[in-house]
């Protein structure tokens, strides 16, 4: 189920979370900082991922570092040297020292190594080591006792053992959370859109469409930026699927006709793109 999700929003997830990195660099690392800009790093031997997010940030100590987060959805065994490579890029393309974090939203308990670690002897060794925030495992009450409005977008993915217990209670719970945020109603919109969206990793859509009724109505979600841009991308995915089909459509209408006037069946599938197998059957 959760590859599925991330896979369909996976176009929308730096969006998703490009808000929340000041809150999680202030809560969960502690660091206080003043975010220069983001860092527009293309990873020629790394594979590309939309969820990655990397800031030139300085810190109150006056110290300027490269804050990389990387948003998992899975346990991934190959994450400490996708990391690793991650860091090396960093620190060959800026020359900065990068503070990276992995934080994870997946429903599976976390299974991944947090570094590499090998030692060969004193002249060949290597001590590699970068955070991990499992969400899961983060209590419901710290986040909503705090002013961090925009973790509130995590809290259907948050306390993992009260969340399976409670189930639909859980989630509703969270949603009226979300309802008393004291921000404008724009930002409020966007933390609910974004918390929807993020509950499908671990409920099921009806009981999601019926606990976030409510909100939807109150704060017009369909306004939002977020459920605007899946909605855009849902549509172009449509029309590229729609245009594929229709391809086909008049693929199997040229081979029907080229049959007719008794062409081979080698030739149709030359001449059309389509298989033998796939001409074979319109000959029933």
């Amino acid at each position: 189920m959760e590859g599925e999700i991330v896979g369909k929003y996976d176009i929308t997830l730096k969006d998703m979370f490009s808000d929340l990195t000041d809150d999680i660099l202030s809560y969960f690392l502690g660091i206080q900082h003043t975010k220069i800009e983001e860092l527009n790093v293309e990873f020629p031997r790394v594979e590309m991922r939309e969820s990655d997010m990397i800031f030139k940030c300085i810190t109150k100590e006056g110290n300027t570092i490269a804050v990389h987060i990387e948003f998992q959805s899975d346990n991934d065994r190959e994450m400490p040297y996708r990391m690793l490579r991650y860091a090396v890029e960093i620190m060959e393309k800026h020359e900065l020292v990068p503070y990276q974090v992995v934080v994870y939203i997946g429903e599976n308990n976390l299974n991944m190594a947090d570094g590499v670690n090998f030692d060969f002897g004193e002249e060949n060794f290597l001590k590699y080591r970068y955070k991990i925030i499992d969400v899961g495992e983060i209590k419901f009450n710290e986040i909503t006792q705090t002013n961090y409005y925009e973790l509130f977008t995590l809290l259907p993915l948050m306390d993992k053992e009260r969340r399976k217990k409670e189930k639909e209670l859980y989630l509703k719970e969270c949603v009226e959370m979300i309802k008393k945020i004291p921000l404008e109603q724009e930002r409020k919109r966007e933390v609910a859109a974004r918390a929807k969206i993020l509950a499908e990793l671990v409920y099921e859509e009806e009981i999601i469409d019926k606990t976030f009724a409510e909100v939807i109505k109150m704060l017009n979600l369909e306004k939002s930026a977020t459920f605007r841009r899946l909605i855009e991308e849902g549509r172009k995915e449509g029309i590229e699927e729609g245009r594929k089909e229709g391809e086909k459509e008049a693929k199997i209408t040229i081979a029907k006709e080229l049959l007719k006037e008794g062409m081979d069946i080698a030739k149709v599938a030359k001449v059309t793109g389509l298989s033998i197998d796939e001409i074979k059957k319109l000959l029933n």
